[in-house]
């Protein structure tokens, strides 16, 4: 057969290639061939040792359920777990699972199908060096094969949505893919739900008001432990999502279907109506200050809530506000008309007390226009620049 010695247009692994240089050399009664590099000591090994393989099986044609096969598709009779497809030039996965590789300028290293009837191990992929073509009808005109149909619902993590996959199988080579027609919806959310914990929790529709809720509940599972808060912090809340979300994901297939939940209305409902109620009342979302005017707490994990106020709108107010039964103390912070923090502090009254007249001193000459009183104790807290006249 022809060697590896030979030009870069003689030299492959292709079987079927010297099987044609095997039938010049018989058309030319063993003396003469077009194949320069011709192993003819090979080739009458191999012609003998035919001619006692079509004496003992007594057969004319080599033929299966009395289809003719190509070279490939009798070598895939004898290997079907060698039966590769292309992953991209020269490159091949196997039914097995391996991986095999070929020269680049092989002349098979183009074909979508192969099966490798000889292979070196290598230390990752095999080196293929004897194979066949075969096309994917073949393949499934193979007699006893293992062609299976699997129904594949899975993520994608790089379009971000659910597939569904009528899929016809080869072991570990895919051979067909088709849309599934009505998928399990149960498996379709399993597989959102998966989406869901590979892309974060983050993925889901919050908001900078809901995920103040969210805060203040675990803020009170804190500072409250003997009521038994639920825990919905986010590593509870991936941990847990087929119990508390899976119920909502009818439908939800994408990414971008997300948008499509009510997730304030969701999280909620995983709290009774008397602890919704116990949480508005004592962790608030405002606080009403001297002055008259609501202002927004800012809750943070392991801090003291924040309360944001211009200094003139806390005059005459002697202790910092506390919440949860007067558990927590506020962290105040006073801020300049510019609506800059001058002071941040939790002792109101030490501030008036000590503080003051020293900040009055550096911004009244700032702010003339705004109130800036001797007594920070008696005077009417504004939220405008002067308070109205009595």
């Amino acid at each position: 057969m022809a060697g590896s010695g030979g030009s870069r247009e003689t030299w492959s692994v292709d079987v079927e290639r010297r099987l044609t240089a095997l039938n010049h050399w018989r058309e030319q009664g063993g003396r003469l061939s077009p194949e320069r590099n011709l192993d003819r000591a090979g080739c009458r090994r191999v012609d003998k040792m035919s001619r006692q393989w079509r004496q003992l099986s007594k057969k004319e044609e080599m033929s299966a359920d009395g289809k003719v096969f190509s070279p490939g598709g009798l070598l895939a009779m004898a290997y079907p777990d060698r039966i590769a497809k292309q992953r991209s030039h020269g490159s091949y996965l196997l039914a097995s699972g391996r991986g095999a590789v070929l020269a680049e300028n092989d002349v098979l290293a183009g074909e979508r199908y192969l099966v490798v009837a000889k292979m070196d191990a290598g230390r990752t992929e095999g080196r293929i060096q004897l194979a066949a073509a075969l096309n994917k009808d073949e393949i499934r005109a193979l007699p006893g094969l293992r062609l299976r149909r699997v129904a594949r619902i899975e993520w994608d993590s790089v379009k971000h949505r659910v597939v569904a996959r009528d899929e016809e199988r080869l072991d570990a080579l895919l051979l067909a893919s088709f849309p599934l027609e009505a998928p399990d919806p149960d498996t379709l959310k399993q597989a959102m739900l998966q989406g869901i914990e590979q892309m974060g929790i983050e993925s889901l529709p919050w908001t900078d008001k809901l995920r103040q809720w969210q805060t203040r509940v675990i803020c009170m599972r804190a500072w409250m432990p003997e009521k038994n808060w639920p825990d919905l912090s986010d590593r509870w809340l991936t941990e847990h999502l087929g119990e508390w979300l899976e119920p909502w994901l009818d439908g939800v297939t994408r990414r971008e279907h997300l948008q499509r939940l009510n997730l304030t209305d969701i999280l909620q409902n995983l709290l009774s109506w008397e602890q919704r109620k116990v949480l508005d009342e004592i962790l608030p979302t405002h606080l009403t200050v001297p002055s008259g005017s609501r202002k927004a707490l800012t809750y943070e994990v392991g801090k003291a809530p924040v309360l944001a106020v211009r200094l003139q709108e806390m005059f005459g107010l002697a202790d910092t506000p506390r919440i949860c039964h007067d558990r927590i103390q506020i962290m105040l912070h006073l801020l300049s008309p510019a609506q800059r923090p001058i002071q941040v502090t939790q002792d109101l009254r030490g501030f008036w007390n000590r503080t003051y007249s020293e900040v009055k001193k550096e911004l009244k000459g700032r702010y003339p226009k705004h109130h800036w009183p001797d007594d920070p104790w008696q005077a009417q807290a504004t939220a405008r620049a002067k308070p109205r006249r009595r």
